[in-house]
This record gives structure tokens, C-alpha cells and sequence, in this order.
């Protein structure tokens, strides 16, 4: 059993079976709706934010993980002889990072990693944090692995509707009005921590699915083939499957991972995106 334990924010969006085979905790910011506050994926799940939405037109509000949270949590494993290393989504886009830094300070032992990321993106880097303390290596030595291939992630998201962006204060009215005019699907990109427009695919959703897929892997020698996610909100099981088969075809990944998600914030207007390491 490895002396060192793995934990992350629920933002990693990884499923529970990962979570309980790789021994990882996941520590939950908080959703509110209406007057009800929760923390996510506990008290709110999924299904809860997208009928608040649906129900309400407004998105939830999200807060961080407060400092005392993380402290709580840090100190239960210090205390029975761990050493902890902590993965936050992006410190661009939530005061998690700051807040478990804080309560690091107040807890030895305790290495915090900031992903520069979120969703699986951040998830490919906790799972990546599980594997290497199963192989033995410190708490140290850990974090120093992630913040180097933090750099080597490469995450983007293409958007079905601009929606929920718009919801979020991410996007105007006007904006939203002309993608759905010209019928434009934009790729959002994550790097340096935060979110931009790349590529703006034009037509069918299984069209520009196809195009984008097509555009992230094919040809592509610089991919470090150990794991990719396709990570997507509730969709037509036959475009998922469609896919999943295209990733399939173009590269083989040793692990392939699917998982259905985007539970806050402008994650809901995520249709389907591609997690991966860049190689060296």
C-alpha cells in the first residue's frame, strides 16, 4: 500500500470506479441552487444542475472549496502516517488552489499541484498522480512529475450551443445569436490555465465532431499514446458511439477512457472533448 495519498477537487470529473480503484479522494467544491447549497456530487449531482437549468434558465452558482475543508481533510491523513499530494483545477478558474495552499501551510506533508486545467483534463493528470505513488515515489517527487507534464496537456472542448456560455457571462446575447445563425460549433481550448476560442466548426454536430476529432489526433506525430479521455454531457448514444469509434481508428491509445460529464458552471455547454499528453 503506497504512503502516499492521492486527492483532488470533484472538478476532475473522474467516475467512481476510477476514483475507488486507483484509492484517490475527491474533495467537493459546493453547488448552489436557489437557496440550497451542497457540495458536488454529493448533496448535487448532475441530473440536479440540469434540471435547475432547465426548470430556471439560470445557471447554479459554484463556490470552492473553502481552506478549512482541505485542512480537515489533509490533516485526517496525516494523521494515520500519510503523506498527500493534492491536484486543483486551474487556479485561473476557481480560489481552490489558493485556499488549499493555505490550509497546506497549516498541514505538513502536504504537496498541492495546480492543474492548469479542469474537468479530465485535470483528471489525466490525478490518475497519472495514483500510478506513480503505486510505483512507490514520494509526495516530492510526485508533485515535480505533475507540474511537469502539466505542460504537456493538451485539452479543448467543442460547444454545441453557445448557451450555456452565454448563461455564465461568457458570451454575449449577439454572439450566441450569430453561431447559431451560421450554425458555428467553436473549440474551446485550454491553455496556460485558461479558456480561448480555437477552430470554429460549421454544420451538423456529428460533422464537426468528426472534423475535430479528426483535427486533434490525425497526423499528429507529438502524442503520448499512455491515455486519452473523450468526455462529453448527455448526448445521442449513436454520435458518442461514433466517436469513440473514430478515436479508435485514428490512434491506439493503450487506455481509452469515456466518460459522460459537465455538472457546473460553463462545463455544461461541454458537448465532447479530448484529454490527452502531448509527448516530449
Amino acid at each position: 500500500m503506497s504512503s502516499v495519498k492521492i486527492t483532488c477537487d470533484s472538478t476532475a470529473d473522474l467516475t467512481a470506479e476510477l476514483y475507488e480503484k486507483y484509492d484517490i479522494d475527491p474533495i467537493p467544491l459546493y453547488i448552489t441552487l436557489n437557496e440550497t447549497t451542497g457540495r458536488d456530487g454529493v448533496e448535487v449531482t448532475q441530473k440536479d444542475v440540469f434540471s435547475f437549468v432547465e426548470q430556471t434558465g439560470t445557471l447554479p452558482k459554484t463556490a470552492a472549496v473553502p481552506m478549512l475543508d482541505y485542512a480537515e481533510r489533509f490533516s485526517g491523513y496525516i494523521k494515520k502516517g500519510f503523506s498527500v499530494v493534492h491536484i486543483n483545477i486551474s487556479s485561473h478558474l476557481s480560489a481552490s488552489h489558493q485556499n488549499a495552499v493555505l490550509a497546506a501551510k497549516e498541514v505538513e506533508g502536504v504537496c498541492v499541484v495546480d492543474s492548469n486545467n479542469l474537468s479530465t483534463g485535470t483528471g489525466l493528470l490525478v490518475l497519472m498522480a495514483a500510478e506513480l505513488a503505486q510505483a512507490g515515489l514520494s509526495a516530492a517527487e510526485i508533485a515535480d512529475r505533475l507540474r511537469d507534464a502539466s505542460l504537456r496537456l493538451d485539452v479543448s472542448f467543442v460547444v454545441d450551443t453557445l448557451d450555456y456560455l452565454r448563461k455564465g457571462g461568457r458570451c454575449s446575447a449577439l454572439a450566441q445569436l450569430g453561431a447559431n445563425v451560421l450554425k458555428l460549433k467553436p473549440c474551446i481550448e485550454v491553455k496556460s490555465g485558461k479558456m480561448g476560442v480555437g477552430k470554429k466548426y460549421r454544420g451538423k454536430l456529428s460533422r464537426c465532431l468528426s472534423e475535430y476529432i479528426q483535427d486533434k489526433l490525425a497526423g499528429n506525430a507529438n502524442l503520448d499514446y499512455s491515455r486519452i479521455f473523450i468526455t462529453h454531457t448527455v448526448q445521442d448514444p449513436s454520435i458518442v458511439s461514433e466517436a469513440k469509434a473514430q478515436v479508435q481508428a485514428i490512434r491506439a491509445f493503450v487506455k481509452r477512457n469515456f466518460f459522460q460529464t459537465g455538472k457546473r458552471d460553463a462545463n455544461n455547454a461541454l458537448l465532447a472533448a479530448i484529454s490527452r499528453f502531448r509527448g516530449r
